[in-house]
């Protein structure tokens, strides 16, 4: 990012602020939003025509990377052109803080993605450093608990200044997000290419993992996120019990990823973890696994934030869509902004507020769909 000192200056936008949204101007200065007026007196700079001014969305889980990564079945892209495609889309989604949702371990014990985790985390560092990204590029890293060699893929990021969050995960077949064992069929036949013999092999496999690894795992996991003062946020995943809430509960656990049950969800509300559900959800109207639908949750008031998951696009999309649901439009943008932005302790944006780091949007609605017009992080248009 360069010449953050340089000024912007806009008028006639609808400011989209923490409880109300208003007809007014902002201005930046060295990063930052430095004022934040009604009307547009006096005001000289772009007009933006009343488009929608909001806060740049913060990303907290996005698998989008490893679509660049392995664009078809068995076809692998190298890594920095994948990197690059991934922030052009990231941006162009309205993401200025994204977190990339590294894989570590997989229950597919013949994944590449072990092998890539290194050269992904790499990667990332080397194009923001020689300043080629657009986004600011940060990291979640997706603890698979049944990985036999877990703590030590694990070890070498506890010092990386990147690292966000962290979540664990048991994607076993049988629970949590694979109840449905006909569900978890269909799906890696048709993703994976595995044969019906291959999946009938795998499920014996799995299940003696995942009694071999999880629990020793989690309990070494959660020990190194709390090392030295560290204290990562912590996110349980795929919670369909209260039981598995509150077995995160117990191990620090702040944020529930994708919640599978209204139960689940509701009693992540009741021990005050943040709900967390996938933007692709609600924009289809459904789970792709056949889980608790995004909706429902919103009509239950139970969803805090919106991950794109594997869409980018999705995320601003169905935070327009809350609406539908009783979320006025500043709610709406908060479950993509500043509600994630808290809960991983970035307090320096997530609003359009004087002061904070000057990430914004211009965004105009056209048949209902909000079209991303413009991207400024830090000050500095990025798209």
């Amino acid at each position: 990012m360069k010449n953050l000192s340089a000024p912007v200056f806009i008028r006639n936008a609808r400011l989209v602020l923490h409880n109300q949204v208003l007809s007014g101007s902002l201005s930046t200065s060295h990063g930052r939003i430095s004022s934040v007026d009604t009307g547009n007196s006096g005001t000289t700079g772009e007009d933006w025509e009343s488009d929608y001014l909001i806060p740049g969305l913060v990303e907290i889980h996005t698998d989008n990377l490893e679509k660049h990564l392995m664009p078809r079945p068995k076809v692998n892209w190298p890594v920095l052109p994948a990197i690059i495609a991934h922030d052009a889309q990231v941006i162009a989604a309205g993401i200025t803080t994204v977190l990339d949702a590294l894989s570590v371990g997989d229950i597919d014990p013949d994944s590449l993605r072990n092998q890539s985790l290194q050269p992904c985390a790499q990667g990332l560092a080397s194009a923001a450093a020689a300043g080629l990204l657009r986004a600011e590029h940060l990291l979640h890293l997706r603890l698979e608990l049944a990985e036999p060699d877990l703590p030590g893929l694990l070890a070498p990021f506890m010092l990386d200044e990147r690292l966000a969050l962290v979540s664990l995960m048991d994607h076993t077949p049988g629970q949590r997000q694979w109840s449905d064992i006909d569900h978890y069929r269909t799906y890696v036949t048709g993703k994976r290419g595995w044969s019906h013999e291959k999946v009938d092999q795998m499920l014996a496999v799995l299940a003696e993992r995942q009694q071999r690894h999880v629990a020793e795992n989690r309990r070494l996991a959660v020990a190194m996120c709390g090392r030295d003062g560290r204290n990562l946020p912590l996110a349980s995943h795929d919670d369909t019990t209260p039981e598995h809430v509150l077995e995160g509960v117990a191990d620090g656990v702040c944020i529930s990823e994708f919640p599978t049950t209204i139960a689940a969800a509701r009693a992540a509300r009741e021990h005050g973890l943040a709900v967390v559900m996938g933007a692709p959800n609600c924009v289809r109207g459904g789970s792709h696994s056949g889980n608790v639908s995004a909706a429902e949750l919103a009509r239950e008031g139970l969803l805090d934030m919106f991950s794109s998951d594997y869409v980018p696009a999705s995320l601003l999309q169905a935070a327009f869509m809350l609406q539908q649901y009783g979320y006025s439009l500043p709610e709406a943008i908060a479950t993509v902004s500043a509600t994630p932005a808290a809960a991983i302790a970035l307090d320096d944006r997530g609003q359009i507020a004087t002061g904070l780091r000057a990430d914004f949007l211009r965004v105009r609605v056209h048949d209902g769909i909000p079209v991303v017009l413009g991207v400024w992080r830090s000050g500095q248009r990025v798209y």
